[in-house]
């Protein structure tokens, strides 16, 4: 019993160390330091805005080779898958039949016009009636157009190339028999040089563009507008350009598009009827485009792209976006960022809207330069 004041004494002492030990730590830890983010200074810039569309290549002039007279094919006098010239002799048709027909002609052409001659002398001497020379004159003229038609089908005998152009394989060989009018081309032949490529845009894109030109929002990009460049099925760049030459005056029902045609250049045939592509059009020139570096856009849980900035408070905002399209490494975007707003593009898992940070110049990304950057205008969402 004497000793439970000294115990009672010994665990208040021990008490009161732990906790003047404690105070001690929690005074001696430093205080919390700001985090730092990296940023990109936005400003606006002339942007050429470019849309990618997909389209199909088709001959520039397409010419169904077919008969014009019956008969046998006795030559084929062209390489398939060559290219031939027009006026080109392609075929030639068993002629016997038509020189025959030719010569019975010209012998009844002779007859009627020696007739036709002789009476027009006993007219005068009114040897004979006006009628009667009326009807040999008649009869020389028939005569005359059978001799005609009789060389039409001699020539017609001999198949000549409508256009230059490259010609595909042929239907028929020698010893077939042909007729006029058939429904089977003997051969095609398509102009590859220059070519046409159509694309499709939706009318929806067409009526904002057109909305966006008018309000003064783009300008025109002025002689460059209708020009057009291409890239390949395997995703090279088409050496040459194109121009744009018209638009369907009508939408389709089915897909809602408007269908385009540009017509390329293509003296090496690296382009064939038939071959996907994909077609860059200018559609205008934005002189105040804001582009963002992809790194500092994120999307929310509605879907919505999203921006964190620093404000003149060193302190973090949270910004909504509307992006309709990429540039390269870059949104660009309509509404949302403003110029001279700081996007952070390093450090967005540490911070969030409201706190305080230190901020540096980014180091994953750099403001954008639309004169040098090559461009992937590719429509997307972000609304």
């Amino acid at each position: 019993m004497q000793l439970k004041p000294a115990v009672t004494a010994l665990v208040t002492a021990v008490a009161l160390a732990s906790l003047l030990s404690g105070c001690k730590k929690e005074e001696a830890a430093p205080p919390a330091q700001n985090p730092q983010v990296g940023v990109v200074t936005i400003q606006p810039q002339a942007f050429t805005l470019t849309t990618e569309l997909p389209g199909r290549t088709t001959a520039y002039r397409i010419a169904e080779v077919r008969p014009q007279v019956n008969g046998i094919i006795l030559k084929r006098l062209f390489k398939e898958g060559g290219d031939v010239k027009e006026g080109q002799q392609l075929y030639q048709i068993d002629p016997s039949v038509y020189d025959a027909t030719l010569k019975s002609a010209q012998a009844s052409l002779t007859q009627t016009k020696s007739i036709s001659d002789r009476y027009k002398q006993l007219v005068d001497e009114q040897a004979v009636s006006r009628q009667e020379y009326d009807t040999a004159v008649a009869n020389r003229m028939t005569a005359e157009a059978n001799v005609q038609t009789a060389q039409i089908n001699v020539r017609y005998t001999k198949v000549f190339a409508p256009i230059s152009g490259r010609i595909g394989r042929s239907s028929v060989t020698e010893g077939a028999l042909v007729s006029n009018g058939q429904a089977d081309a003997m051969a095609v032949i398509q102009q590859l040089d220059p070519i046409y490529v159509d694309v499709t845009q939706s009318s929806a894109e067409m009526l904002k563009l057109r909305r966006d030109l008018a309000s003064g929002q783009l300008e025109k990009a002025g002689e460059n507008a209708a020009k057009v460049k291409l890239t390949l099925e395997d995703g090279t760049a088409y050496s040459q350009d194109g121009k744009l030459e018209f638009s369907e005056v009508s939408v389709d029902q089915t897909t809602g598009s408007v269908t385009l045609r540009a017509v390329f250049p293509n003296p090496d045939h690296t382009l064939l009827p038939g071959m996907f592509v994909h077609a860059q059009l200018k559609a205008g020139v934005n002189s105040k485009a804001i582009l963002a570096p992809q790194q500092g856009v994120t999307r929310d849980l509605r879907g919505i792209p999203t921006a964190l900035i620093v404000n003149a408070d060193n302190k973090v905002e949270q910004r909504e976006l509307v992006a309709n399209r990429t540039y390269g490494a870059y949104w660009l975007v309509e509404k949302g960022l403003n110029a001279g707003d700081r996007v952070i593009t390093e450090g967005l898992q540490y911070v969030k809207p409201g706190v305080e940070v230190k901020v540096k110049a980014a180091d994953n990304a750099k403001p954008a330069d639309a004169s040098s950057a090559a461009p992937a205008a590719a429509a997307g969402k972000g609304e």
